[in-house]
């Protein structure tokens, strides 16, 4: 089993066939942290809900954190999630940038 830390800027190069499983699911949850639920035709529950923008701070990371691990479970089984974190982007204040550790479960 892997670990590894995966944050939406993570994502550069989208491989549609990856084969190795590491490179896949790093790919698949950059993807997920990076696209807004209802916005994939024909795959519209895909992403994370948008209903903690606007919210004071600690209730949007408390929304933010569940529903990145509810994704993470529901579309990529081959990850258990192990952390969540946040930080202030330096270049945009007030943008969160999410990080999460996980755990690569063998298949």
């Amino acid at each position: 089993m892997a670990r590894v830390k995966i944050r939406p800027a993570d994502l550069r190069n989208i491989s549609i066939d990856e084969q190795d499983t590491v490179k896949s699911v790093i790919q698949n949850i950059a993807v997920l942290l990076s696209t807004r639920k209802g916005t994939v035709p024909m795959y519209r529950e895909f992403g994370l809900d948008w209903r903690a923008l606007d919210k004071p701070m600690p209730r949007a990371l408390q929304l933010l954190r569940v529903d990145i691990k509810e994704a993470i479970e529901e579309f990529e089984p081959r990850a258990q999630v192990l952390s969540i974190e946040f930080e202030a982007d330096a270049s945009n204040p007030g943008m969160l940038i999410s990080s999460v550790e996980v755990e690569i479960l063998e298949q």
